[in-house]
């Protein structure tokens, strides 16, 4: 129970920490004239990541807080999914935002993980939401969290960043 209860709080304490940083960033970016795009489903991404953080946490408890027989690797897993997620992170600067915002005249990041795939973030994020229930067994909540993700990512997130990318290129 006491790492169930650690790691929740870590990943908590990181996620509040992050928003503040993306409440700043944002703060910036509309001070340079940027424009948010996909506004209105922000709020799925609010549903969920705390959906699934107090679902694996519960489903954790439910379970007896038990280690699953492969936590390292679901463990190791999240830790290559933090690894990239910072990489993304700090590449993109001051332009990181958990909101899809388009900076007028800003080119678009060629560096760190973007210079090898799109959505780098996107990737450690579709791992953190698999792994980090494994490693307590909690496999409803990481397979319930992985298929709502990928229907927000997929269905609404990334069409909305393409259609956003799109009007800045034919501007």
């Amino acid at each position: 129970m006491p790492f169930l209860i650690t790691l929740f709080a870590l990943i908590v304490i990181q996620r509040l920490s992050e928003l503040r940083v993306a409440t700043r960033n944002y703060a910036w970016a509309m001070s340079q004239g940027a424009t948010e795009y996909g506004a209105d489903h922000y709020w799925l991404f609010i549903v969920l990541h705390t959906g699934w953080l107090f679902g694996w946490l519960i489903e954790g408890i439910w379970r007896g807080a038990q280690l699953s027989t492969l936590w390292g690797l679901w463990l190791g897993i999240f830790v290559v999914a933090q690894c990239l997620r910072y990489w993304a992170l700090t590449s993109l600067g001051k332009q990181w935002n958990t909101r899809i915002l388009i900076l007028p005249n800003a080119d678009r990041i060629a560096r760190g993980p973007y210079q090898f795939i799109p959505h780098p973030n996107y990737i450690a994020v579709v791992l953190e939401l698999l792994s980090v229930p494994l490693i307590f067994g909690s496999w409803w909540t990481a397979l319930i969290a992985s298929i709502a993700n990928a229907i927000i990512l997929l269905g609404v997130r990334i069409p909305a960043e393409n259609k956003a990318l799109k009007a800045y290129e034919d501007r």
